[in-house]
């Protein structure tokens, strides 16, 4: 399964983005899509994840400004992200769950003051 993110950029503060994450290869069944991000000299972070169902999962962080969603037909995930605050700068990544876990390359996200 390879992963292809993408909608990463420079925004400033308040402002929004749009990162979509789509999955191909061999595709039967992904289960749990979801975004993390890494900030310099942080670790990796969960920020939202969805199921194949439906069912979301968010960090406090990221509650009532990000949100998550997923189109099964096109296996792809997406997060809206708005009111961004500078404190989101991160290399976001996607990582689907289909027997195994499986990462995209990450798309860095600057939010400017």
């Amino acid at each position: 399964v390879q992963l292809q993110a993408s909608g990463g950029g420079l925004v400033q503060a308040g402002g929004s983005l749009k990162l979509s994450c789509a999955a191909s290869g061999s595709i039967f069944s992904i289960n749990v899509m979801g975004w993390y991000r890494q900030a310099p000299g942080k670790q990796r972070e969960l920020v939202a994840s969805i199921s194949r169902g439906g069912i979301t999962d968010y960090a406090d962080s990221a509650k009532g400004r990000f949100t998550i969603s997923r189109d099964n037909a096109k296996n792809t995930v997406y997060l809206q992200m708005n009111s961004l605050k500078p404190e989101d700068t991160a290399v976001y990544y996607c990582k689907v769950h289909q027997l195994i876990d499986y990462w995209g390359e990450g798309t860095l996200v600057t939010v400017s003051s």
